[in-house]
């Protein structure tokens, strides 16, 4: 990622709504969302569980003014049918996003944890250059979640029965499951008080990417 901004969102599915989730997400949401000004990229990652389908996406903006912005703003308040159907059947739903304060590494990792964190690292680009120097970590970014900007009202927001929030954005990416283990050991050493009122650790396998500065839309 290199956009400036960030939008991270979590969400738990039922079974019987999968296939009508999945079939959104990929031939419309992210296409929609990634035309949108201002946004640059969309990946998708499903938990690596059995007993719950939970997805992260994470968004990449150009700045965090993109998220309440006068185009995406617009897209919040016309949810098309398809949205208007799903955002309603969205469970333990959790948004936020802001400024990325910190990046390290090189490339993306298929492999992810993605942490909602309440304190900050005092010098969250140290501690992005601690983990990444860890065996398997291809990357690791840090994010503040501007709770203004993401906290508009809007149509779309409105069809949702809850919404979670979080004060920060700690992803590590990785080669595979035990190197996020390696780096996240790591992490509760050096950085304490960041993982102390951390979300619980989940690892999330990568799904499907869409890149507006690469994708071909006609």
């Amino acid at each position: 990622m290199r956009g400036a901004g960030f939008l991270a969102i979590w969400s738990d599915v039922e079974a019987h709504d999968l296939t009508d989730y999945q079939h959104w997400l990929t031939r419309e949401h992210t296409t929609e969302r990634v035309t949108t000004r201002g946004f640059l990229a969309s990946r998708v990652f499903r938990a690596a569980r059995d007993d719950i389908n939970r997805f992260f996406i994470l968004y990449e903006l150009e700045a965090p003014e993109v998220l309440d912005g006068e185009a995406y703003l617009a897209r919040l308040n016309a949810p098309t049918p398809w949205s208007q159907r799903i955002m309603p059947k969205l469970g333990n739903f959790i948004r936020g996003g802001g400024l990325m304060v910190a990046r390290a590494g090189r490339g993306e990792g298929a492999t992810i944890m993605a942490l909602r964190i309440e304190n900050l690292p005092a010098v969250p680009r140290k501690l992005a250059e601690a983990l990444v120097a860890c065996d398997g970590v291809a990357a690791v970014q840090i994010g503040t979640t501007d709770e203004a900007r993401t906290s508009v009202r809007t149509a779309e927001k409105g069809m949702r029965k809850e919404e979670g929030f979080f004060g920060g954005l700690l992803l590590i990416e990785a080669l595979d499951a035990t190197s996020l283990q390696g780096a996240l050991s790591q992490a509760r050493v050096i950085a304490p008080e960041v993982l102390s009122r951390a979300s619980e650790p989940e690892v999330y396998q990568g799904m499907f990417a869409l890149d507006a500065r690469v994708a071909d839309f006609g």
